[in-house]
């Protein structure tokens, strides 16, 4: 039997888990692109509106189970770093197990999902009915693109960002190449791009569970039931996925707040706003591949109760993050009216956008001790840590945000994600010293 081998930690192995993570990161929205540019040639523009509500709701959903992803690979970055090819099988599962469970809940309790979805959205009689053909057809893929991501973290937690990589390269271009076929080469509408979503996420799990199979042969790598239902592991496993979880909620409501609270401001403030956080977003798609590598680096640092690996990890992946988090600085501040007015043709956004790029072009580079730290905890599996310091960042951004809105408008706003960020870094980086102790005992 063959034990599985650690990510050297040079400035090489934080790059070819990065490098990968990033270029998929980057092809995901194009997806969405790709999938309203095929809907928009249909004479009904209440096709892509359809198509628009019923990704976001499987967006929502999808986004709450992203624990089994980064829960799996902090867990398999341990246990690739303790050489131990036996709780490798393990971990990915009781990953697949949650995940298989979690993914025919959501099939069952789909009428009531999009009921509660349909009723929160309000679009109209011709959206609603094509977006819930798009929603009742998609979701018998729950299981298989929440496997996805378990082999996904599995892998990367391994320092296998390139099967990683290919696993989501294949699921989005089946996913783009099946929506023009069904609907520009056989005529079909929001069916169409739902079931080239199914068939893409079936399959693109099928293809990850057979090169995982094949990696574990090669390691000769067996399956011990025992292991798999140890009752600790197990406890474990689900604790790690419920901080993640909790942490996730807190995320999403903190960023829900800024677009509902632009939304009430105005729809100049509400659509300049979008367009900046599209911005924001695409940098940390960018800085978030040293995160991977630093939650693979610091499992593996971990797993083979190493601290001089531990802290090589932490400061390499660092300085890449940083140098990352500069140049997105920069791009967006020097290119960012020329993207804004690609994004736009409406003058008062423009100059709105324009006014507030500043805090978009800092906010990524603020962002990235967040985003670092989140790797290192994930990697450390101190989820625990991850969830009460995400809740405490959490109050002091409402407790922030109140008196800027009210004095500064939407400055105040944007100020006050940057706070959210700067007291998630301050509390993560308080914590450091607990958190070796606690790897290292």
């Amino acid at each position: 039997m063959h034990s599985p081998q650690s990510t050297p930690v040079t400035h090489r192995g934080v790059l070819a888990i990065a490098v990968p993570i990033m270029l998929s990161n980057v092809t995901e929205p194009m997806i969405g692109v790709v999938n309203s540019a095929v809907i928009g040639q249909l004479p009904g523009a209440y096709y892509i509106g359809a198509i628009t509500v019923g990704a976001l709701i499987f967006n929502f959903i999808y986004w709450g189970f992203g624990f089994l992803r980064l829960g799996t690979g902090g867990l398999s970055a341990q246990a690739t770093g303790s050489g131990d090819a036996e709780e490798l099988v393990a971990v990915l599962m009781r990953a697949l197990i949650i995940a298989v469970i979690a993914g025919i809940a959501i099939i069952l309790l789909s009428p009531l999902i999009g009921r509660l979805a349909f009723g929160l959205l309000e679009g109209s009689a011709e959206v609603e009915s094509h977006a819930a053909a798009y929603f009742y057809i998609r979701v018998f893929s729950a299981p298989f693109a929440l496997t996805s991501f378990c082999l996904i973290g599995w892998f990367v937690g391994q320092g296998r960002a390139r099967t990683a990589f290919i696993i989501q390269l294949y699921l989005n271009l089946t996913n783009m190449a099946l929506s023009v076929l069904f609907v520009l080469g056989l005529g079909m509408t929001s069916e169409g791009v739902a079931l080239a979503a199914l068939i893409a996420e079936v399959t693109a799990a099928l293809v990850g569970l057979v090169i995982a199979y094949r990696r574990l042969r090669e390691m000769g790598a067996r399956f011990e039931s025992f292991r798999v239902f140890d009752r600790a592991k197990l406890i474990r496993t689900l604790a790690i996925n419920r901080d993640i979880m909790i942490r996730t909620v807190c995320l999403v409501l903190v960023f829900s707040w800024f677009t509902a609270r632009g939304a009430k401001a105005s729809d100049v403030i509400v659509s300049a706003n979008a367009i900046l956080m599209h911005f924001f977003d695409v940098a940390a798609f960018l800085i978030d591949g040293f995160a991977f590598a630093t939650e693979a680096l610091v499992g593996q640092s971990i797993g083979a109760r190493d601290p001089r690996s531990f802290n090589r990890a932490v400061r390499l992946t660092s300085i890449w993050a940083v140098v990352v988090g500069l140049l997105t600085f920069a791009v967006i501040w020097i290119g960012g009216p020329f993207f804004i007015d690609g994004m736009t043709v409406n003058g008062e956004v423009r100059e709105t956008a324009r006014h507030y790029l500043h805090w978009a072009a800092l906010a990524p580079l603020i962002g990235v001790a967040c985003f670092q730290y989140d790797g290192i905890y994930t990697g450390a599996t101190q989820t625990a840590d991850m969830r009460n310091m995400m809740l405490v960042s959490m109050i002091v951004f409402f407790l922030a945000w109140w008196p800027l809105e009210q004095f500064y408008g939407n400055h105040g706003l944007w100020a006050s994600m940057i706070v959210f960020f700067t007291a998630r870094g301050i509390f993560f980086a308080l914590r450091m010293p607990a958190l070796r102790r606690s790897a290292f005992a």
